[in-house]
């Protein structure tokens, strides 16, 4: 799985990498690799390249608001990146939008409330169906 960020989601980053490493995943980190202040998109398109060749299946980002890299990541094709901020969003984000990309504000939650909102989509299911045939109609036609 891969992880971005900017400088303000840097260090909610590196504080969920051990957390998603327990849950069993190994990741590819995208950068930033510091809190020098960059572009969220310089990180946001790679990640959401390697989401959408299947370099890596799934992947969290985080900018300060949460706001920016959810909109770059969702320009590229296949991407449903979803900007959540407690696990409740985490889940439902998961059950029907198959958020493939989760988002999180990286000064706005504490770390505890981003663990707790990996885990809860991480641990949630698509359910299909009728959100399926949403999820149909998001690619530009």
């Amino acid at each position: 799985m891969g992880m971005a960020s900017d400088h303000a989601g840097y260090a909610m980053k590196e504080a969920l990498k051990p957390f998603v490493e327990s849950l069993g995943f190994e990741i590819m980190d995208f950068g930033t690799h510091s809190e020098e202040s960059m572009d969220y998109p310089d990180t946001a398109h790679p990640l959401g390249k390697a989401v959408e060749s299947g370099e890596v299946s799934c992947g969290i980002a985080v900018c300060g608001s949460g706001n920016g890299i959810c909109m770059t990541l969702n320009h590229h094709r296949g991407i449903r990146a979803a900007l959540c901020w407690n696990p409740e969003l985490g889940a439902l984000a998961k059950r029907h939008n198959n958020a493939n990309v989760l988002c999180l504000p990286g000064r706005f939650i504490p770390v505890e409330i981003a663990r707790e909102t990996v885990k809860a989509w991480f641990e949630a299911s698509f359910e299909g169906g009728r959100h399926q045939r949403r999820i149909d109609k998001i690619p530009c036609i």
